[in-house]
């Protein structure tokens, strides 16, 4: 008989009901120390005081008004999002499924406007562009396809990294080139500077977008606004989200002006995004990333708590072969341990972490981490790692 709740969730038997900062108590309030927020989502902790402030007052006015009307707190984040980015220009969504689903759609019309027939796009394998079925057509991940068949077409995947493969893959139906810049839930995987720039230069030559999914490793995750911006190139269109919203729904799509020149009035809508209460929270998000010395601080965290788990490495041979990321989007590649085995297993020591693929423990910590929560997680898995040793990893 199926469950009330459809049963698409392995989940693990602990509810989580509160959260403080770095660390979140369950129903007999055991702590916890959250390495992974949510998926990334959760960028400024649990229970973020600028946060809670915002949700109470805007909670108090207004929730949701339709997109016909004006919405000031809408024109003020896409402002301050312009402002610290690339783009000319925001369109709001609930999420960053919905955000990757208008990346391809103003690609599309981009070049239709052109009076061109290049619907196709260019993406890298073991992605992950969201659950629709033009995201797992787009990501190239096999477990994510099976049973969804028919998927839509105008996607080429090519091996991760394979920048000779990107421009093998070039044809004149062509438009884009989609990729993160940071894999996420293929394995913590970061593309190089010099990838990065291939990209850009390729798609300069052949007249091509640039796209990147920035729905994990942007907003702060790697230590600057976007990830891409270690590379010092800039895209055309980016899709955000997570970060964004430090736990509330939200979802945006960056652009430049030419590569949006398609998207006229009445080519694309939503019902929730952008609404009034997403918006005082993702502005709230933007009033403490933009501070001071913010992107400073994940940048010095980050770095410590790299070198410790290279330490940790260094400590476990046998169980880690690889530290992978880039700012605190970080794995630990262990291919004698099963990742999904492993999460349970280290929730029991009091850290919370999450797999992904390629064999690997997946940590985005929140954005405040500091320097004595990763001193508390490196102890966790020196316990948790010892005992794997000595009596068998969880396999």
């Amino acid at each position: 008989m199926i469950t009330q709740l459809l049963p698409t969730y392995r989940r693990m038997p602990v509810s989580f009901v509160r959260g403080e900062g770095m660390y979140m108590f369950d129903e007999n309030n055991n702590k916890y120390l959250d390495l992974y927020s949510g998926i990334g989502v959760n960028a400024l902790g649990h229970a973020h005081p600028t946060l809670v402030g915002a949700l109470k007052e805007q909670g108090d006015k207004i929730w949701h008004v339709s997109n016909l009307f004006e919405i000031p707190g809408q024109q003020r984040l896409a402002e301050r999002l312009v402002s610290a980015s690339f783009a000319d220009t925001v369109f709001f969504t609930n999420s960053g499924a919905e955000a990757i689903e208008l990346c391809i759609k103003m690609v599309r019309k981009h070049f239709h406007d052109k009076g061109e027939k290049r619907h196709r796009m260019i993406t890298m394998s073991n992605a992950f562009h969201g659950r629709t079925l033009a995201g797992i057509a787009a990501a190239g991940q096999p477990k994510l396809v099976e049973g969804f068949d028919p998927l839509p077409g105008g996607f080429d995947v090519v091996d991760f990294g394979d920048i000779a493969a990107v421009e093998a893959a070039i044809t004149p139906q062509t438009g884009a080139i989609m990729v993160e810049p940071v894999q996420g839930e293929g394995g913590i995987r970061p593309l190089n500077g010099n990838q990065m720039q291939a990209l850009r230069d390729i798609a300069d030559k052949n007249g091509l977008l640039l796209v990147f999914d920035e729905i994990q490793c942007g907003m702060g995750r790697t230590g600057k606004f976007f990830a891409h911006e270690w590379s010092d190139i800039k895209p055309d269109i980016v899709a955000s989200a997570k970060g964004i919203g430090g736990g509330f729904p939200i979802g945006a799509v960056l652009a430049t002006e030419n590569a949006a020149s398609g998207m006229t009035a009445g080519t694309h809508g939503t019902t929730y995004g952008g609404n009034p209460l997403a918006m005082a929270i993702g502005n709230a998000v933007m009033d403490e990333m933009l501070a001071d010395g913010f992107m400073e601080h994940v940048q010095k965290t980050a770095n410590y708590f790299q070198n410790k788990l290279e330490g940790l490495k260094a400590a476990f041979p046998d169980l880690i072969e690889e530290v992978r990321g880039k700012g605190l989007m970080v794995g630990l590649r262990c291919p004698s341990v099963e990742p999904r085995l492993a999460v349970p297993a280290l929730l029991k020591h009091g850290i919370v972490v999450a797999p992904a693929g390629d064999s690997v423990v997946r940590m985005l910590p929140p954005l405040i981490m500091e320097e004595s929560h990763v001193d508390e997680a490196i102890a966790a898995f020196t316990k948790a790692f010892t005992d794997w040793k000595e009596n068998g990893a969880p396999k």
